[in-house]
């Protein structure tokens, strides 16, 4: 049985253990017979054509962990972004550990999807939003609709924002051979609300984890959301991250992605502003090497004027890295007065590293501001002459360049604690150790 098969036949035991009068039941259904008709993407979609999981679905994957393990909160402090106070919905192998986790009802709701399903209370709003934004044929997040139950729920009522940052964190620990996750989560934020979102998926085995990750975020007028991604897993892991984004006029979504670890990550990233004077950021910064393989697909679709996009994108790799670049702008025939920015540069500081980068613009109003571009080039030799005439040596010389070149990303990371833990993860990445703050 491959494990398209066994997906498709865990499904009814999956439907077994939830309500079938909860308010989700009839889109799981149509979500499975989605996958099963098209399966698992192959390399012949141009959507896939540089990343394939053909050996993810050789690997018997558990669908269901058949073992529960506590962790301490010693044993994975460092996980945390424990400099400040956060909220933190954690999971352990798909499991919420109410032991490490600190929600919150008081103004908002900070909690688990899995509550949100089940309780009248919260019907309303599962009707309005889940599953209104996310995609209907992409066949991962089809897979992850079918089984979908939890994962984080995140409610801000309009004129609210939360009292601190709030931390979504999976924890992987090897109680399966191999593990398949698929958390779900939904973030609404109504008018004039705002937060700050951190996410991170942490393996703490070598045993292989494939998650495959679904998020739907609702930014009402003139909300303000940052999300952070920090992709820095084992290379027995593999991540497939959808996010889908729905934007209302005045509204500020910022988007940051840091792919350092994993084995194979897939990120698609997709906004639809559905007004005016919507900004719209996504920026990331992906430094890998060995056989690791990054991906990113972006898509910005401008569906009404006056409204702005900027994509910045800043690759290293090493060793036989692959990295993939795929960045769509859309721009409707009524979206006059768009401006839309992407880009997207690389450095191969390896023979053997190889990246695949695609800028794609599709116009069709006459009135815009829109550019795309990508670099793909090695250190500047004139800079590394200077650095090491100054008595900087190669090593140090090298991160320095490095540093500067993702400076466009980190320049804008809204929180100075988890802009410092980032810098760190870099100079790791680098093989360095700075004297002074970046």
């Amino acid at each position: 049985m491959d494990l398209k098969e066994k997906l498709v036949s865990s499904f009814m035991a999956f439907e077994n253990k939830v309500n079938v009068d909860d308010p989700v039941h009839e889109i799981r259904l149509g979500a499975i017979k989605n996958f099963e008709s098209r399966g698992f993407p192959t390399s012949k979609e141009e959507a896939w054509k540089y990343t394939s999981l053909r050996k993810l679905q050789k690997t018997n994957f558990s669908v269901f962990p058949k073992k529960s393990k506590t962790l301490e909160y010693k044993e994975v402090k460092k996980y945390f972004l424990h400099e400040i106070d956060t909220y933190k919905i954690v999971f352990v192998d798909g499991v919420y550990s109410s032991y490490l986790s600190e929600t919150t009802h008081d103004g908002v709701d900070v909690c688990l999807m899995s509550s949100a399903l089940s309780k009248a209370m919260y019907r309303q709003l599962i009707d309005l939003y889940f599953n209104k934004v996310a995609s209907k044929e992409e066949q991962m997040t089809s897979l992850n609709t079918a089984f979908s139950r939890e994962g984080a729920y995140i409610y801000i009522p309009r004129n609210k924002a939360p009292l601190k940052p709030i931390e979504i964190i999976h924890f992987a620990t090897g109680t399966e051979a191999s593990l398949m996750l698929q958390p779900r989560n939904l973030i609404i934020a109504e008018e004039n609300a705002e937060l700050q979102i951190i996410e991170s998926h942490v393996s703490l085995t070598d045993n292989e984890i494939l998650t495959n990750a679904v998020t739907e975020i609702f930014a009402a007028e003139n909300a303000i959301v940052d999300f952070y991604k920090v992709q820095n897993d084992r290379h027995s892991s593999s991540l497939i991250d959808n996010t889908y984004i729905a934007q209302k006029s005045k509204s500020t979504v910022r988007v940051h992605t840091f792919s350092f670890g994993g084995k194979l990550t897939r990120n698609n990233l997709n906004f639809y502003q559905e007004g005016s004077h919507i900004d719209s950021t996504l920026k990331g910064v992906t430094i890998i090497g060995e056989k690791q393989h990054v991906d990113h697909h972006t898509l910005v679709h401008h569906q009404q004027p006056d409204s702005e996009s900027h994509q910045d994108y800043k690759g290293i790799y090493g060793e036989k890295s692959t990295g993939v670049f795929n960045g769509k702008i859309i721009v409707d025939e009524i979206a006059q007065k768009t401006n839309a920015f992407q880009q997207n540069n690389n450095i191969l500081i390896s023979d053997k590293a190889t990246i695949n980068t695609k800028p794609q613009l599709e116009i069709f109003a006459d009135d815009v501001k829109c550019s795309h571009g990508c670099t793909i080039g090695q250190l500047d030799d004139d800079a590394m002459f200077y650095l090491q005439s100054r008595g900087i040596p190669k090593k140090e010389a090298t991160a320095l360049l490095m540093y500067a070149f993702t400076d466009d990303v980190m320049s804008s990371v809204r929180i100075p604690e988890l802009k410092n833990r980032i810098n760190n993860l870099i100079a790791e990445k680098l093989g360095v150790k700075m004297g002074f703050d970046l």
